[in-house]
């Protein structure tokens, strides 16, 4: 496929210095300096400074779309931009064609940070997308994407995609969303999990990056109603088997999105990742880590504290100088119906998390593979096996020990990043309280028509 007759990438002209080119980008600055006037102009290679002279360009602003024929000359050595990749080249134009005009912008788009409150920063989504810092958030996450694929083929994994629409609740529990399907009732679903265990007797390795839905009644700067999970199921595995699986697959993931993106990771000042000998503890273990190393008797706890992640955290990076941390074996009572309980307590569970800087990143656990067990969990847990007729019949027909895991895109990139709030890391992100613009911002509008 061809760009635009004769177009040159902005960073492949750093191979033409003396040539003429053709560029199409988009405005991000101008700057006049009385009859000359440089733009900073970007496509999806780069940004180059374009000099125009002769007074042409006057009506330009930041954000149209231009096509500029010009001669690529090196920099004066003292007007060299060491910041970008094309900072040492400019490009003259001769001739300058405007493509597509844009409005007065509502806000200030030049700066190298976007200093904007989060609801306005979501508002205009489609336009603070453009600006380079936070473009390159989303320029990480494809990095994490394409690491967590690499790794997941590694394992032997065969790739699969699960259904959204559902028949019943994942995992039970009301945080579900209901929706009209036909002339029956159907729900958004809170996870692949159902599916891809279906699938170990097929493939034994599968993996999936599946949108899952939780209708959560609260706003918080960790969750959001509609997330990316990327999902690991594999059979003839045991306890071990599956924790070295998870760490390998989270240390392989990021070390690749470090390696893809180190130049984005630079912008955002955030220290390279700590890839130490991940210390695994008990639920109690930790908790006793707790205790003795913060003060904090957690003990009798069910689950850990958010402050228990974060200075879980801080005690593997300064002993064991990982960023990460494995936590396992939660209680039963506390975790879906189909986590195996551990045959040497079964108070407690086959389960685990996967921390890192200072919050859950990964939660998953070796299955219930027996039938009869399986169906005993359910009606315990109060719900129908009717229900689960499908997932049940994968059982019935022999279903080997299995596990898997699940890691949450958003917030591997708000904590790779360092970001505030998970919705800086969600593309269009959906909240009770938005769905693209602001809900109760429709309800007012809906109200004054």
């Amino acid at each position: 496929m061809q760009d635009m007759q004769n177009r040159t990438l902005i960073l492949d002209c750093k191979e033409k210095i003396g040539q003429d080119v053709v560029i199409c980008g988009f405005v991000q600055v101008r700057r006049d300096h009385g009859k000359i006037l440089f733009l900073d102009v970007a496509d999806r290679s780069g940004i180059i400074q374009v000099v125009l002279g002769g007074g042409k360009g006057t009506d330009l602003r930041p954000q149209d779309v231009v096509k500029i024929s010009g001669k690529v000359n090196k920099r004066p050595e003292h007007m060299v931009n060491k910041n970008i990749p094309t900072g040492e080249i400019e490009i003259y134009s001769e001739k300058l064609e405007v493509l597509s005009k844009a409005q007065e912008l509502p806000f200030d788009m030049g700066g190298k940070d976007l200093d904007l409150q989060l609801p306005t920063l979501l508002d205009f989504r489609s336009l603070t997308l453009r600006h380079p810092k936070v473009k390159a958030i989303f320029k990480v996450q494809a990095a994490i994407l394409d690491g967590f694929r690499k790794a997941a083929k590694d394992l032997g994994c065969t790739e699969i995609i699960a259904p959204t629409i559902v028949a019943g609740a994942t995992e039970g529990g009301a945080e579900v969303f209901k929706i009209d399907y036909f002339e029956h009732k159907a729900y958004l679903s809170q996870s692949p999990q159902l599916y891809k265990q279906m699938l170990v007797p097929v493939y034994e390795r599968v993996f999936t990056i599946a949108k899952a839905y939780r209708a959560e009644p609260s706003v918080t700067t960790r969750h959001l109603t509609e997330a990316t999970q990327m999902d690991v199921e594999m059979g003839f595995v045991e306890f071990e088997d599956l924790l070295d699986g998870l760490e390998g697959v989270a240390t392989k993931m990021l070390k690749i999105a470090e390696e893809e993106q180190s130049e984005d990771l630079k912008e955002f000042g955030v220290e390279k990742i700590a890839f130490g000998g991940i210390p695994r503890l008990t639920l109690r273990e930790a908790q006793e880590v707790i205790k003795k190393e913060f003060g904090r008797d957690n003990t009798k706890e069910k689950d850990l504290t958010p402050q228990d992640e974060t200075d879980l955290c801080k005690w593997a990076l300064l002993k064991h100088k990982s960023d990460f941390v494995t936590v396992t074996h939660f209680p039963t009572s506390a975790k879906p119906f189909y986590t195996k309980p551990d045959p040497k307590d079964p108070e407690y569970s086959l389960s685990y998390d996967l921390l890192f800087r200072g919050v859950e990143i990964l939660s998953g656990s070796q299955r219930i593979n027996d039938y009869q067990q399986l169906l005993d969990s359910i009606k315990k847990r109060g719900m129908n096996p009717e229900n689960f007729e499908m997932y049940l019949q994968a059982f019935k027909y022999g279903m080997p020990p299995e596990g898997g895991f699940s890691f949450g895109l958003e917030r591997v990139t708000m904590h790779v990043l360092g970001l505030a709030n998970i919705r800086q890391a969600s593309l269009f992100p959906r909240d009770m309280e938005r769905v693209d613009i602001r809900l109760t911002q429709n309800s007012k509008l809906k109200t004054q028509k």
